[in-house]
């Protein structure tokens, strides 16, 4: 259970990145209480896309791309190169994000931030047993970010009638915010971060569904729980009448609500939430392309390495602009639906699940996510270009 519950939070913490934050701020500051009914849509809609691909891969202990190429020939390697560039795109904010966190909390230049931050991840993948150490950062970062979280909720007074009520009636729905925010909880590599990280330590076959449901559902919990939180303390800010910059939106929020421990703060749960997301962002881009070569595989820890420099390379060559942020949630919120079409089909095929009856509820709900997604990506994408 112990690995179990690591592969949520590996999963969960790759959600929670600075990606998450700004999005979560932006459309909380354009939708205002509505923004809750996106969150409670994106929860639904996380819940098919996780169960229906931990349950399938962990039964066959396969990953993803492999189930893929024996589903339909060749998507795994289409699905490995859309993955690992949509992981490159977000680990680049993720790092930036890093070196804002601690410019924040201590003071650090960006640059500097980023690459001590760098150097943290790097080290974790020096040690033999970079798994375990793996699980146990991400779970020990995970609840410093939820505590933290929390403090500014309290602080902020935000309406909670106002935000219950708009959760399930809302105002208005916005086509760009769900496919964002879906793609930034569960789109691109984020949705095979837990299942790889299980497959990877050896918990396979049906036997172990109980505890990999378990742990799919832990995961979804404690990102939807850190979201509402997150969007209640953004809610309340923008309530009491204070603005939001839109040059750093989420550390206005904290800012605002509880004044200059609000940003150590603030400092503090970005970089928690960068570090977590660089670590999970190489680790499963990484578990997708070392099977591309059967080489690759004993030298995995490297890459990882090597996907992290590259990443912190490009940073400090280009820098962060919040857009990137953004944006990145929307290109991964284009991948899930393939990735979740090409698990829903290996469901139905023998030779890649053997024996074992994926539920028929699971498959409808995955089906309907899958529609979902591609409706409201064409939505969206008709409103950037027209």
């Amino acid at each position: 259970m112990s690995i179990v519950f690591g592969a949520a939070f590996l999963m969960a913490t790759s959600a929670v990145g600075p990606g998450f934050l700004t999005q979560t701020t932006v459309f909380t500051k354009q939708l205002l209480a509505s923004f809750g009914f996106v969150i409670l849509l994106s929860i639904i809609l996380d819940i098919f896309a996780q169960l229906n691909i931990w349950r399938v891969l962990t039964v066959t202990g396969k990953r993803g791309q492999d189930v893929a190429n024996e589903t339909v020939a060749g998507s795994g390697y289409v699905l490995s190169a859309a993955i690992a560039l949509g992981g490159l795109a977000f680990n680049i904010g993720n790092i930036a994000g890093s070196g804002l966190g601690l410019q924040a909390a201590v003071g650090l230049p960006i640059e500097a931030g980023a690459v001590i931050s760098a150097a943290l991840a790097v080290t974790l993948f020096l040690f033999k047993e970079a798994g375990r150490a793996m699980d146990l950062f991400v779970k020990i970062l995970g609840v410093v970010m939820l505590a933290l979280i929390g403090y500014v909720v309290s602080t902020s007074s935000p309406p909670p009638a106002e935000a219950a009520y708009r959760t399930v009636w809302p105002e208005q729905i916005d086509a760009l915010a769900i496919v964002t925010l879906v793609g930034g909880t569960v789109g691109g590599y984020i949705t095979f971060a837990g299942a790889h990280r299980l497959i990877d330590a050896g918990i396979t076959g049906e036997s172990n569904l109980p505890e990999v449901t378990r742990g799919a559902y832990s995961g979804i919990l404690f990102t939807a729980v850190i979201r509402f939180l997150l969007f209640l303390a953004a809610l309340g800010v923008i309530t009491m009448g204070l603005s939001i910059d839109d040059a750093n939106p989420p550390a206005s929020v904290f800012q605002n609500a509880a004044g200059g421990v609000g940003l150590r703060v603030f400092g503090v749960v970005m970089w928690a939430a960068a570090i977590t997301s660089v670590v999970g962002a190489a680790y499963t881009s990484v578990s997708f392309l070392k099977t591309l070569h059967t080489g690759l595989e004993k030298f995995d820890r490297y890459l990882v390495i090597g996907f992290m420099l590259a990443s912190l390379s490009i940073f400090l060559l280009v820098g962060r602009p919040v857009n990137l942020l953004v944006w990145a949630g929307t290109i991964n919120g284009f991948i899930l639906p393939i990735g979740l079409t090409l698990i829903l089909l290996a469901s139905r095929k023998r030779s890649v699940v053997g024996s074992y009856q994926h539920p028929l509820w699971l498959q409808a709900g995955g089906w309907a996510v899958v529609v979902i997604m591609l409706g409201f990506t064409v939505i969206a994408l008709a409103r950037s270009f027209l």
